[in-house]
Protein backbone atom coordinates (compact mmCIF):
# COMPACT_ATOMS: atom_id res chain seq x y z
CA UNK A 1 0.00 0.00 0.00
CA UNK A 2 1.61 3.50 -0.70
CA UNK A 3 0.18 6.43 1.40
CA UNK A 4 1.55 10.24 0.62
CA UNK A 5 1.63 12.91 2.27
CA UNK A 6 3.14 16.38 3.29
CA UNK A 7 6.76 15.84 4.42
CA UNK A 8 7.85 16.69 7.77
CA UNK A 9 11.18 17.49 9.27
CA UNK A 10 11.25 14.57 11.12
CA UNK A 11 11.20 13.32 7.52
CA UNK A 12 14.74 14.82 6.12
CA UNK A 13 16.61 12.36 7.47
CA UNK A 14 15.42 9.24 4.96
CA UNK A 15 14.62 12.09 2.07
CA UNK A 16 18.18 13.06 2.42
CA UNK A 17 19.36 9.26 1.67
CA UNK A 18 16.88 8.97 -0.95
CA UNK A 19 18.34 12.62 -2.76
CA UNK A 20 22.13 11.57 -1.65
CA UNK A 21 21.71 7.97 -3.27
CA UNK A 22 19.87 9.34 -6.81
CA UNK A 23 22.85 12.26 -6.99
CA UNK A 24 25.72 9.57 -6.82
CA UNK A 25 24.49 8.44 -10.02
CA UNK A 26 25.45 11.12 -11.87
CA UNK A 27 22.71 9.94 -14.45
CA UNK A 28 19.29 12.04 -13.69
CA UNK A 29 19.13 14.96 -11.97
CA UNK A 30 21.44 18.52 -12.27
CA UNK A 31 22.39 18.69 -8.83
CA UNK A 32 26.32 17.57 -8.28
CA UNK A 33 26.80 14.27 -6.45
CA UNK A 34 28.96 15.74 -3.96
CA UNK A 35 25.93 18.09 -2.92
CA UNK A 36 25.60 18.53 0.97
CA UNK A 37 22.67 17.54 2.88
CA UNK A 38 22.11 21.04 4.06
CA UNK A 39 22.60 21.82 0.47
CA UNK A 40 19.74 20.11 -0.31
CA UNK A 41 16.98 20.17 2.44
CA UNK A 42 17.60 24.10 2.11
CA UNK A 43 16.17 23.42 -1.96
CA UNK A 44 14.20 20.46 -1.16
CA UNK A 45 11.96 22.53 1.57
CA UNK A 46 12.91 25.79 0.18
CA UNK A 47 9.97 28.55 0.78
CA UNK A 48 6.56 28.24 -1.62
CA UNK A 49 7.54 24.73 -2.45
CA UNK A 50 5.01 21.88 -1.36
CA UNK A 51 7.05 18.84 0.15
CA UNK A 52 6.00 15.09 -0.13
CA UNK A 53 6.84 12.23 1.25
CA UNK A 54 5.41 8.48 -0.52
CA UNK A 55 5.66 5.73 1.86
CA UNK A 56 5.50 1.73 1.16
CA UNK A 57 4.66 -0.18 4.38
CA UNK A 58 5.30 2.68 6.36
CA UNK A 59 8.84 3.28 5.36
CA UNK A 60 9.39 6.66 3.07
CA UNK A 61 9.76 5.54 -0.24
CA UNK A 62 9.89 8.06 -2.04
CA UNK A 63 9.60 12.13 -2.28
CA UNK A 64 9.17 14.84 -4.00
CA UNK A 65 8.16 18.41 -4.18
CA UNK A 66 6.14 20.83 -6.41
CA UNK A 67 6.79 24.66 -6.43
CA UNK A 68 5.91 27.51 -9.30
CA UNK A 69 8.20 26.82 -12.48
CA UNK A 70 8.97 30.51 -12.84
CA UNK A 71 7.59 34.05 -10.70
CA UNK A 72 5.25 36.08 -11.24
CA UNK A 73 3.73 35.96 -14.10
CA UNK A 74 4.44 32.26 -14.61
CA UNK A 75 3.34 30.96 -11.34
CA UNK A 76 0.43 29.33 -12.59
CA UNK A 77 2.44 26.16 -14.04
CA UNK A 78 3.91 24.17 -11.76
CA UNK A 79 7.36 22.42 -11.39
CA UNK A 80 8.01 19.12 -9.95
CA UNK A 81 11.28 17.30 -8.53
CA UNK A 82 10.62 13.48 -7.97
CA UNK A 83 13.26 10.49 -6.42
CA UNK A 84 12.49 7.34 -5.33
CA UNK A 85 14.60 5.08 -3.57
CA UNK A 86 16.35 2.44 -5.34
CA UNK A 87 14.92 -0.31 -2.69
CA UNK A 88 12.02 0.36 -3.65
CA UNK A 89 11.96 0.48 -7.68
CA UNK A 90 9.37 -1.25 -9.61
CA UNK A 91 7.09 -1.37 -6.68
CA UNK A 92 4.61 1.67 -8.90
CA UNK A 93 6.12 4.67 -6.44
CA UNK A 94 7.09 6.72 -9.40
CA UNK A 95 3.51 6.55 -11.25
CA UNK A 96 1.79 7.00 -7.64
CA UNK A 97 3.64 10.17 -6.84
CA UNK A 98 3.23 11.24 -10.47
CA UNK A 99 -0.26 11.04 -10.27
CA UNK A 100 -1.16 12.58 -6.89
CA UNK A 101 1.16 15.25 -7.57
CA UNK A 102 -1.09 16.23 -10.55
CA UNK A 103 -4.13 16.35 -8.55
CA UNK A 104 -2.48 18.52 -5.71
CA UNK A 105 -1.00 20.81 -8.43
CA UNK A 106 -5.00 21.28 -9.84
CA UNK A 107 -5.60 21.76 -6.12
CA UNK A 108 -2.94 24.14 -5.26
CA UNK A 109 -4.10 26.19 -8.25
CA UNK A 110 -1.90 25.58 -10.90
CA UNK A 111 -3.15 25.55 -14.69
CA UNK A 112 -0.14 23.50 -15.83
CA UNK A 113 2.70 21.11 -15.12
CA UNK A 114 5.96 21.59 -16.65
CA UNK A 115 9.30 19.75 -16.51
CA UNK A 116 12.12 21.55 -17.50
CA UNK A 117 14.93 19.04 -17.63
CA UNK A 118 13.88 15.70 -18.16
CA UNK A 119 17.29 13.89 -19.08
CA UNK A 120 16.41 12.26 -22.18
CA UNK A 121 18.49 8.78 -20.97
CA UNK A 122 16.35 8.17 -18.15
CA UNK A 123 14.14 6.64 -20.27
CA UNK A 124 12.33 5.32 -16.81
CA UNK A 125 11.15 8.79 -16.38
CA UNK A 126 10.53 9.96 -19.82
CA UNK A 127 7.81 6.88 -20.42
CA UNK A 128 6.23 7.22 -16.52
CA UNK A 129 5.48 11.33 -17.61
CA UNK A 130 3.96 10.28 -20.90
CA UNK A 131 2.08 7.45 -19.36
CA UNK A 132 0.78 10.13 -17.08
CA UNK A 133 -0.25 12.79 -19.85
CA UNK A 134 3.16 14.56 -20.47
CA UNK A 135 4.89 15.90 -23.68
CA UNK A 136 8.06 15.94 -24.83
CA UNK A 137 7.71 20.30 -26.01
CA UNK A 138 10.90 21.09 -26.63
CA UNK A 139 14.81 19.18 -26.70
CA UNK A 140 17.75 21.22 -25.21
CA UNK A 141 21.31 19.46 -26.94
CA UNK A 142 23.57 18.55 -24.90
CA UNK A 143 22.18 20.35 -22.03
CA UNK A 144 23.44 17.33 -18.95
CA UNK A 145 26.71 16.06 -17.64
CA UNK A 146 25.93 12.38 -17.63
CA UNK A 147 28.20 10.59 -15.75
CA UNK A 148 28.80 7.64 -18.41
CA UNK A 149 27.36 8.85 -21.11
CA UNK A 150 29.10 12.51 -21.39
CA UNK A 151 26.91 15.28 -23.07
CA UNK A 152 23.17 13.98 -23.05
CA UNK A 153 20.11 15.93 -24.25
CA UNK A 154 17.16 16.81 -21.58
CA UNK A 155 13.60 17.00 -22.50
CA UNK A 156 11.05 19.75 -21.55
CA UNK A 157 7.53 18.12 -20.78
CA UNK A 158 4.52 19.73 -20.46
CA UNK A 159 0.92 18.83 -19.40
CA UNK A 160 -2.30 21.06 -19.35
CA UNK A 161 -4.11 20.84 -15.61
Amino acid sequence: MIEIRKATEADQGAIWEIIHRVLQGGDTYSFAPESTREQMMAYWFAPGKHTYVALYDCKIAGTFAICDNQPGLGSHVANGAFMVSALFAGKGIGKAMGGFSLTEARRLGYKAMQFNFVVKSNERAVKLWQSLGFNIVGEVPDAFNHRQLGLTNTYVMYQKL
